[in-house]
């Protein structure tokens, strides 16, 4: 089952069976739709949860076009706010249908809290392969804040992978310069996800452009990472000679293949430099580092799980 699939059986699940009556049938609603409302576009708000920042004034043109030409093949879902309307799903729609000249969209009138609202605009928008990472990373980290739940709870509630939203949050940690980069579509998300293990905002910066410059592949770059945190590893010492410092590697102990690819996974895991040595006799030490309190604090919930009632400290 691909991925759209999954996020479309969320998306069903969501909103479950409609739940207003029958209504008459308005163009240009599509053909044998018995649950439809005409509202006016002038009585729909737009929904605070809505994700997505840029709509693609070409393709909402397009869209419009098509509109015009074959009517609206997908209602708008809505919920009632007072005497308006509020969107829960189809904003591009809504913005398509406004732009055709259409002055009354077909809705589906749907009986739903906050929280059921702001699921319904993450996993629709979801489903779009046009939104930017960053603004579906931005609605996760927004939803798990609103409603202080863990981000295994909001994938079971969105029937999605926990991996997925962990991901995509772990993207915002990023400097400003990457996810500029990423905004802009000069880099992949799977470029940005590999620059994460770096633990020097710097050289992320650096890696970046490199991507842009050299036009390397996700697996060039992993590969690149992967060779600058091991050299970062390499334990240096001082040797006096003359009264002079010179800075000399030392010969590395060699290391097992398990011990550096557990390595490796501990790091695409937790999206961070990650340390794993292991003495002659078994034992050792894992250390994770974080470059700032926000870090420490998504690394303390992602592996401890989110902490009630007390405060951590980090010194």
């Amino acid at each position: 089952m691909t991925k759209e699939r999954r996020l479309g059986r969320g998306l069903e699940a969501l909103l479950g069976r409609p739940l207003e009556p029958a209504a008459p049938h308005v163009a240009p609603a599509p053909a044998g739709e018995h649950s439809l409302v005409p509202v006016s576009v002038y009585e729909i708000d737009r929904s605070p949860y809505q994700p997505r920042r840029d709509f693609d004034d070409a393709e909402l043109e397009s869209l419009a076009d098509s509109i015009n030409e074959h009517g609206m093949l997908q209602p708008i879902v809505v919920r009632r706010c007072g005497e308006r309307y509020q969107l829960v799903a189809g904003e591009r729609r809504l913005r398509a249908a406004i732009k055709a000249g259409l002055a009354q969209v077909a809705v589906q009138v749907r009986e739903v809290d906050d929280r059921q609202a702001a699921e319904l605009a993450i996993v629709e928008n979801l489903q779009r392969k046009d939104l930017n990472a960053l603004e579906k990373g931005a609605s996760f980290q927004q939803y798990l804040e609103r409603y202080g739940c863990t981000q295994e709870e909001l994938a079971a509630r969105l029937k999605i992978d926990r991996s997925t939203v962990a991901n995509l949050i772990r993207l915002l940690e990023l400097p400003d310069e990457v996810q500029a980069a990423l905004r802009a579509g000069a880099i992949t998300q799977g470029h940005a996800r590999a620059l994460l293990p770096l633990g020097d905002e710097r050289e992320q910066v650096a890696y970046c452009q490199r991507i842009q410059d050299e036009g390397l592949s996700v697996r060039s770059i992993e590969e690149l990472v992967q060779e600058a945190v091991a050299s970062d590893d390499e334990p240096q010492t001082l040797r006096l000679v003359t009264g002079e410092p010179e800075e000399r590697p030392t010969r590395r102990r060699s290391r097992s293949q398990h011990t550096v690819s557990l390595e490796q996974q501990l790091r695409a895991a937790l999206g961070t430099k990650v340390d794993v040595r292991e003495s002659a006799r078994g034992r050792g030490r894992i250390v994770i580092h974080f470059k700032n309190h926000e870090e420490f604090e998504r690394l303390r919930n992602q592996v401890c799980g989110p902490q009630t009632g007390a405060q951590s400290h980090v010194g």
